[in-house]
């Protein structure tokens, strides 16, 4: 399911964990810590991310010992300035939050007195 911003949940979690150091290059698996998704579900994102200009993708400089190199990812600009909209967007304003609660409570009471 997809919020007005256009991104999944799953797309949020991964831009808000790129967000939380934004000029850091950081690798899938780190990502997939922060994010709990599996890695048939995080490397798709981020391609897709990359393909909107939205992430930038480089290989490690050297290969460590004992492992291959890993892709590292960080935020673009631009794809900063999206994922922090998007990330407002998701976030209840206080307003809102105070509305549900006054919604939800009123409800309680009428189904109480029913």
């Amino acid at each position: 399911m997809a919020d007005r911003s256009g991104f999944s949940m799953q797309t949020l979690s991964v831009l808000a964990a790129l967000c939380a150091e934004p000029a850091e290059w950081r690798h899938g698996y780190g990502i997939a810590k922060d994010t709990g998704l599996k890695s048939g579900s995080l490397y798709p994102i981020l391609i897709r991310l990359a393909d909107r200009g939205l992430v930038e993708a480089r290989w490690e400089e050297e290969q460590p010992a004992g492992r291959p190199r890993r892709h590292l990812y960080r935020l673009t600009p631009s794809g900063l300035a999206a994922a922090t909209a998007a990330l407002a967007e998701r976030a209840p304003s206080p307003h809102r939050r105070a509305a549900a609660a006054g919604r939800s409570g009123g409800r309680r009471v009428a189904e109480e007195g029913a």
